[in-house]
């Protein structure tokens, strides 16, 4: 008894440790005042594979904790008294008709209600794709359409998020290769499969993962989202109206010169674009109309100041949404990471776009941070004064726009961040240098937890709460032989076949993550360090080859768990896979927490990154069960 008393006193300790530590995490955004979603229940009916049907639906900050919530399908409450704990999950065992079911949420002020149609299929939602019209390069190269990257923004205000999708020509490239392209296409669709409008980015703006981020948010705080891309002589905005001059073509030709060296180069840089005007274009949500456009930041100027000859380097772009001010959203656009490396902020008002502040390393005070960006982007309040900072690889970037720290490790293609039980939040880097391997910092002040310099280009890295006998994440690399914690200290020194370094996911019941990979979810034993397949996404595809991304992964609707959007492999269909494990755990959306809802809309950007929270979600800490 004396043994249970004290176990239970020191569990109670415990848990008053982790309320405080997450009441005092590091990232401190006025909820009262600044500018977020207003979503709805986000209520979704799926068949399960063995007939039945799962209702899920979202517990929202605005819920009180044990909100009690009904389920009724067509009028009829199908729950005996109402849901109080456990999750927000309910499985109709009731056998279904050949006719369609309408599912009722009733609960927290706020119902929603989905119709599951007869002949929906089991275990996602489809959603019927249009595919642009395939067609041929100037040097005779055929084309056809991939579906790829997508988003989501909700751009009619009734609180459920609509699909913003890039359509791939299948001839995309790399920035390192040359050669023609086909053009980009962005559409939107309603989750009901309606498509909205389509947008012809034009020849000017060349396919490949680091040319076009596209960025959807509602910016100007009236309820609806806007779109923020790169545009070029030629784009066609979704009701038709052109920007710029469309009778421009800056692509570089096909070779003409019959000298060899000279052909030499004009073959390196044909299909480039290394002249012509670049605008920065927000597009309204809804229709995708042109709302306003303005020249690009920073311009192109001289090819080679940014890293080489050619126009391999001047066109790597990144691209975020940062709460600057701690009140409202601001577009972030980057150019350059090799070299130099330029940021420009913007804020859209619903009538201009004003420039908040630009960060550039031709600036003396920060030639330091020249070439130390990444693929990829992490955003968040780092240093607790309740506005966002930005890291993209081995520099951070105040909400200032002054330099934040610069750890001189240099060029890396994934960057995770780490929020830990106690609160502090920390970035997990890897390196192409053959040099600095990896490298856990502190995210406010890019203090180095740990290194390990590895002789070798470290190509990926992930970050996950795998195992509940260690406390907080544990992290491994593509390069690594184990399995670390955030000391630094070995877990595992063997790594286990199949442990993936693409995405962490939730998605069974538990609290641990799982990995996302190639078409399939798995999941780590951590008794036996083996990982085992436990959902796989029939007939579908994943994109941008070892990269092995979803077009999206987030917590789009239902509960706390994300789902899956993925393509068919012929790109007919998107697929929104929800997940049908029960959960007994109430955790509000993810998508009210402001760093995830920043890690989606940044998905897209060059090297695919899983989205991340800005507060720890695992067994180790659960206090934020509601």
């Amino acid at each position: 008894m004396k043994y249970t008393m004290k176990k239970m006193f020191f569990s109670i300790l415990l848990a008053l440790f982790a309320f405080f530590a997450t009441a005092t995490a590091q990232c401190r955004y006025d909820m009262k005042t600044i500018q977020r979603e207003k979503l709805n229940r986000g209520v979704v009916a799926v068949k399960s594979r063995m007939g039945k049907v799962y209702v899920t639906w979202r517990s929202l900050g605005s819920d009180k904790k044990g909100e009690p919530f009904q389920v009724y399908r067509n009028g009829e409450l199908l729950t005996k008294k109402a849901l109080t704990t456990g999750g927000t999950f309910f499985e109709d065992k009731k056998p279904l008709t050949n006719q369609d079911a309408t599912y009722e949420v009733r609960g927290g002020g706020l119902n929603g209600s989905y119709t599951l149609r007869a002949d929906a299929p089991a275990g996602y939602i489809a959603i019927p794709l249009e595919k642009p019209q395939g067609g041929m390069t100037p040097d005779s190269v055929t084309y056809d359409y991939v579906a790829n990257d997508c988003s989501i923004g909700d751009v009619d205000g009734d609180g459920q998020y609509e699909i913003f999708l890039k359509w791939e020509p299948t001839n995309y490239k790399d920035n390192s290769h040359d050669g023609f392209t086909g053009n980009v296409f962005i559409d939107c669709y309603t989750l009901e499969g309606k498509r909205l409008w389509r947008i012809d980015l034009g020849k000017n703006i060349r396919a490949g993962a680091h040319y076009t981020q596209f960025m959807v948010y509602d910016f100007d705080g009236d309820g609806k989202a806007e779109m923020m891309c790169k545009t070029a002589d030629g784009t066609t905005d979704g009701t038709g109206a052109v920007i710029g001059d469309a009778s421009k073509d800056w692509r570089r030709p096909v070779p003409t010169a019959t000298n060899p060296n000279k052909r030499k180069q004009e073959k390196h840089q044909m299909g480039r674009i290394l002249d012509g005007p670049e605008f920065l274009t927000v597009f309204d949500g809804k229709t995708g109309r042109n709302l306003c456009t303005v020249d690009y930041v920073p311009s192109r100027g001289s090819v080679n100041v940014w890293g080489d000859e050619y126009g391999n380097r001047v066109d790597r772009f990144l691209a975020g949404v940062a709460y600057l001010d701690g009140k409202r959203p601001s577009a972030v656009f980057c150019r350059g990471y090799y070299s130099r490396t330029v940021i420009a902020a913007w804020d859209w008002d619903g009538r201009q776009l004003r420039q908040h502040w630009v960060f550039d390393t031709d600036q003396p005070e920060w030639n330091s941070y020249a070439g130390q960006g990444n693929h990829n982007l992490r955003i968040a309040d780092f240093d607790g004064d309740g506005c966002d900072e930005i890291c993209i690889g081995s520099m951070a970037v105040d909400h200032d726009g002054r330099g934040l720290y610069n750890t001189g490790f240099g060029h890396g293609d994934a960057i995770h961040l780490v929020p830990e039980p106690d609160g502090k939040l920390y970035i997990w880097d890897c390196h192409e240098n053959k040099r600095d391997g990896v490298d856990l910092r502190e995210a406010a002040t890019g203090k180095i937890i740990f290194q390990h310099s590895l002789p070798n280009d470290v190509g990926r890295c992930l970050a996950a709460d795998i195992d509940p006998t260690n406390p907080g994440h544990e992290l491994w690399s593509i390069s690594e032989k184990g399995i670390y914690n955030t000391k630094g200290e070995v877990l595992h020194d063997t790594m286990p076949d199949k442990l993936t370094i693409n995405f962490a996911i939730w998605w069974d019941g538990d609290l641990l993550r799982e990995q996302l990979d190639r078409a399939a979810v798995y999941k780590y034993d951590y008794e036996q360090n083996k990982v085992k397949r436990i959902a796989r996404f029939d007939g579908c595809a994943f994109n941008n080859h070892t990269k092995s991304n979803p077009c999206l992964q987030a917590d789009i609707l239902g509960d706390w768990r994300e789902e899956v959007v993925t393509r068919t492999k012929d790109s007919d269909e998107l697929r929104i896979y929800v997940s049908g494990s029960p959960t007994q755990y109430r955790i509000t959306c993810l998508e009210e927490d402001i760093p995830y809802r920043l890690s989606v809309a940044t998905q897209n950007v060059g090297y695919n990154q899983p989205p991340e929270p800005g507060f720890y979600l695992g067994p180790d800490n659960m206090s934020y069960l509601k």
